[in-house]
């Protein structure tokens, strides 16, 4: 009975999961198997909002980023040295064109109930995190728990980025590290965890 306890009490003091990230290498396939979760929490009658990144190629080279939202909108995230604004690397980030479209996807307000919705961040990097406004959107959703968030995040490499840090560290949030190896496996137990994290919103 004693041990019956001790299980009862962990188990209810264990943290509930609320939202759900994946991280790994880039090119490991983190943004591929968001497009999958995507598909799949999409036959569930489920509002889905938000937006990805996609590599942009030209000449047989990768010339850049795209920033493209849930509801069909797409613009420049970042070019080859082009135009002016912060540099990361080669690339030059278009902070206007990225504001323009990301923000207004986290900034909509949820359709009917906040458990028939979920929140597709793809990614929080270096590039993103130029946004002041997207860093307060995103510590907005990460506290009040709206809706779960379907998100990715870089491996720590270099100087520490704070709000990816944040996101790590949380207890109410999981992290799933994508390897080559596993990359094929994760989607049944990503999409599983999403779903459970809509019954741990209030």
């Amino acid at each position: 009975m004693e041990d019956r306890a001790v299980t009862m009490a962990t188990a209810s003091s264990a943290p509930c999961i609320r939202h759900v990230f994946l991280t790994g290498s880039p090119g490991v396939g983190k943004t591929t198997l968001i497009h999958k979760a995507i598909e799949q929490l999409q036959q569930s009658s489920l509002h889905l909002r938000g937006f990805y990144t996609e590599e942009v190629r030209a000449g047989g080279r990768r010339s850049g980023f795209d920033v493209i939202t849930l509801s069909g909108r797409r613009g420049p995230l970042a070019r080859v040295g082009q135009g002016r604004g912060p540099a990361v690397g080669q690339y030059t980030v278009d902070l206007a064109s990225f504001e323009s479209l990301a923000l207004q996807e986290l900034s909509t307000k949820d359709h009917g109930t906040s458990t028939s919705s979920i929140l597709i961040i793809d990614e929080i990097g270096k590039m993103e995190l130029f946004s002041q406004g997207f860093i307060q959107l995103v510590r907005r959703h990460l506290s009040q728990s709206t809706c779960p968030i379907l998100g990715t995040i870089p491996v720590p490499k270099g100087k520490p980025l704070g709000l990816v840090e944040e996101v790590r560290s949380r207890k109410d949030v999981k992290v799933f590290m994508v390897t080559k190896e596993n990359r094929n496996s994760l989607l049944p137990e990503i999409v599983q965890t999403v779903m459970e994290a809509r019954t741990h919103i209030a």
